[in-house]
């Protein structure tokens, strides 16, 4: 009935909702939605220092967001700069490292937008087994810190107070968070991947009533997100990843003007 690249791109992105929505749960608790933008930008050093380094890009661009989510964590530690602050620092500052390095390599050119937007109609079966694997990784990782990461957030001295390794705990999320990121961006983009972390969980936000009915209800919206945009796309003949983010955009706003609902 369809092309096996459509649906290759149907499952592919349903599978990075599902990953994307239970961290996007944390993204929006603890305000970290301009983290995927920082990490775009780092990512073009990362790319850089592949160069430099004679080592694989992909691998050269997870090493550089692994740092920045460290740097991150290391500037929240201080508390005297606001995260946002902190977040813009970063995301400019390793941009113009990564554009004066490159401009070092007269030969080399650098696409960019396909980091930045990727395709996600160009997922093939490896890019699919790489999702599995990585995400599924990633949501045990996240099972296991879920509860002592949810206080955190709650409230991170009483989590102190409860024994809670608070310190290991940010460090690791934001670790997992980076090169999920990194990873998801090269196949599918990370203007997709950034809007699967914020807008699902920010949807669900509002009908939510638990944590944990926030993280099912992301991967609800996401998928459905993920869905219609490729239908879409596919009747109008519309870019994939933008019509994608359109429609995950269109629930969040029936949501939010539907009255009556209580925030979690």
């Amino acid at each position: 009935m369809f092309e096996d690249f459509f649906v290759r791109a149907l499952l592919g992105g349903v599978l990075i909702a599902i990953v994307a929505a239970p961290f996007g749960v944390f993204v929006v608790w603890r305000r970290l939605a301009y983290f995927g933008d920082t990490l775009a930008h780092s990512a073009l050093l990362g790319v850089a220092l592949g160069y430099l380094l004679h080592i694989n890009l992909n691998f050269g661009v997870i090493l550089v967001c692994l740092l920045v989510a460290c740097m991150l964590y290391l500037f929240q530690q201080q508390k005297t700069l606001a995260v946002d602050t902190v977040l813009g620092i970063l995301s400019h500052s390793s941009l113009s490292l990564g554009l004066v390095v490159l401009a070092l390599f007269e030969t080399v050119r650098i696409d960019l937008m396909g980091y930045l937007f990727g395709d996600i109609l160009a997922i093939g079966k490896s890019d699919l087994i790489w999702i599995v694997i990585c995400g599924g990784i990633a949501l045990v990782l996240l099972f296991v810190i879920w509860k002592p990461l949810l206080l955190i957030s709650i409230h991170e001295d009483l989590a102190r107070v409860e024994g809670v390794r608070v310190d290991l705990v940010k460090l690791a999320y934001v670790c997992l968070l980076a090169v999920l990121v990194a990873v998801m961006m090269k196949i599918v983009g990370l203007v997709l991947v950034t809007s699967l972390f914020i807008i699902p969980a920010a949807t669900a936000r509002k009908l939510s009533r638990t944590p944990e009915m926030m993280a099912l209800l992301a991967v609800l919206f996401g998928s459905v997100g993920v869905v219609a945009g490729l239908f879409g796309s596919y009747l109008l003949d519309t870019p994939a990843g933008p019509s994608i983010v359109l429609a995950a955009t269109g629930l969040f706003v029936l949501v939010f003007i539907v009255p009556g609902n209580e925030q979690a």
